[in-house]
């Protein structure tokens, strides 16, 4: 079987000026993650590596560049799926970590449970040496601003965050139906 990976960075308005660099940070998820199938990878490290990058990629509403909670933080939720054996793992609530999809596979792999949370999930990240972020090495000027607009007395921050949906990737390896599954929404992820 030949391997497939399929990259989603979002299906809200793109700017014009925010277009190219959307488009390369898609182009370069989608590439990461082949790069990986190619090598005999699987596509559990496929679509880690996939969104890893579209995490670290400020132009996507994922790790640097997601929107700002209430209290103007970045706060994540993560989800990966192995469709080998439909095991899955999640993170939520998550401040201070670059690469939540990360952790979320750490919770997969390393725990009995499916998901952790908030100060739960900081322990956790903090016992398997998940380095720490600075929060406000996550914050872009960009997110800043949409916080900033949201706290006018006009704004519609429900409306406004419709604007900024989820990232995903989903990839098949060279195995015969060994489909994995990250996605993620606003700046949270979610498998549907």
């Amino acid at each position: 079987m030949k391997p497939v990976i399929v990259v989603h960075g979002g299906a809200g308005r793109i700017f014009k000026e925010r277009e190219q660099g959307c488009r390369t940070g898609v182009v370069r998820a989608a590439l990461q993650g082949y790069s990986v199938l190619k090598q005999g990878g699987s596509a559990l490290d496929a679509v880690e590596e996939a969104v890893r990058s579209m995490e670290d990629d400020p132009h996507f509403n994922a790790g640097c560049g997601s929107v700002l909670n209430e209290k103007g933080e970045v706060e994540m939720d993560a989800i990966i799926m192995d469709g080998k054996n439909l095991a899955s793992g999640a993170v939520s609530a998550v401040k201070c970590i670059a690469n939540p999809i990360k952790l979320a596979r750490l919770v997969m792999e390393k725990t009995k449970h499916m998901l952790l949370t908030d100060h739960g999930a900081h322990l956790f990240a903090q016992a398997m040496g998940v380095p720490e972020t600075p929060g406000e090495k996550l914050i872009t000027q960009r997110s800043l601003e949409r916080w900033k607009k949201n706290l006018e007395p006009d704004s519609n921050p429900e409306e406004f965050q419709k604007q900024y949906p989820q990232t995903s990737a989903t990839a098949v390896d060279r195995k015969p139906y060994y489909r994995c599954r990250a996605k993620r929404r606003n700046n949270r992820c979610f498998i549907p």
